[in-house]
């Protein structure tokens, strides 16, 4: 559950506009994907999130609310894997953080 753990820290570090934060799961061997190919290091992934993400900070939906997408992939039971995409919308409420929309496809 460690690397659990270090994905919800960045979570939280990219909630709070702290990019440094965020990008400490990366390790300095990371290549991410972009549309023109391959790009190596963290340098060019923090220079992409400075660039569209951290304009004057942080750029949220708003303070009490927050967008994830993912994708999911779902094994076992004999059956061929399946892998879906899914985006949640959270809304900070009195009872803490609530998903209150899901597009799952």
């Amino acid at each position: 559950m460690r690397g659990a753990f270090r994905l919800a820290a960045s979570v939280l570090a990219f909630n709070r506009g702290d990019l440094p934060g965020h990008l400490a799961i990366y390790d300095e061997s990371i290549q991410s994907m972009t549309k023109s190919g391959p790009r190596p290091g963290i340098a060019p992934i923090e220079k992409a999130f400075r660039e569209d993400y951290f304009k004057d900070g942080l750029r949220s939906l708003a303070p009490d609310a927050a967008l994830a997408t993912a994708r999911f992939v779902l094994s076992g039971g004999g059956k061929p894997d399946r892998a879906r995409w899914f985006t949640l919308v959270w809304l900070r409420t009195p009872a803490g953080w609530r998903a209150v929309r899901d597009h799952s496809s």
